[in-house]
């Protein structure tokens, strides 16, 4: 059974530079360093781009500066929801098969339902603090459907990795963290520019 396991977990996984990904605890730090770095550069050019996307919604931030204010928990409650989704996905593919028509079906209802509860919440937040219902109801909808892109993007990206030889363990974080960002970032402007 151990053995049967072991196998599917190089299958689902891959290798990583000609390295079976078990083995990735042998690696040195240099090595390790060298496997990851890539990764986190991606991340870092996405973060540089994201800044951009709020430098060209000031506008918006000028007019209602409230929305400043939520960028941070827009931001973080997307990559929180994706990378729930992530870490599960990525279990499930080395211990079992999947059917990815009803696995991504799921986790968008499940991405739904969470987005609602944390939009209540955050919905009722922004009113009690700031009283201002346009600025409630675009952090509102903002969540509900960053969550929704996120669990998408969370259970995508480990696949399209897995298909081009890459370890999702290690890429896929850093990769659908930046993605999840700029998106969340994208839905809360454009939301804010039709309201406001």
């Amino acid at each position: 059974m151990a053995e049967e396991r072991q196998v599917h977990h190089h299958k689902a996984l891959g290798h990583l530079a000609h390295q079976p990904i078990t083995d990735i605890v042998k690696f040195s730090a240099t090595r390790l360093v060298k496997v990851r770095l890539p990764w986190l550069i991606v991340g870092l050019v996405g973060g540089m781009f994201a800044t951009l996307i709020v430098r060209f919604f000031e506008g918006a931030l000028l007019e209602k500066l409230a929305l400043a204010f939520f960028i941070p928990v827009i931001v973080y409650m997307s990559d929180a929801v994706g990378t729930q989704t992530e870490t599960l996905f990525i279990r499930a593919l080395v211990i079992e098969k999947i059917d990815l028509g009803k696995y991504l079906a799921k986790e968008i209802v499940v991405g739904f339902l969470l987005g609602s509860v944390l939009g209540v919440l955050l919905f009722a937040y922004s009113m009690a603090v700031f009283g201002d219902l346009n600025v409630s109801i675009i952090v509102g909808l903002s969540i509900i459907i960053s969550s929704i892109f996120s669990v998408v993007i969370a259970t995508l990206v480990p696949l399209i990795l897995r298909r081009f030889g890459k370890d999702p363990a290690i890429g896929a974080g850093p990769f659908t963290t930046i993605a999840q960002d700029i998106l969340a970032l994208l839905i809360y402007f454009v939301i804010a520019a039709v309201i406001i």
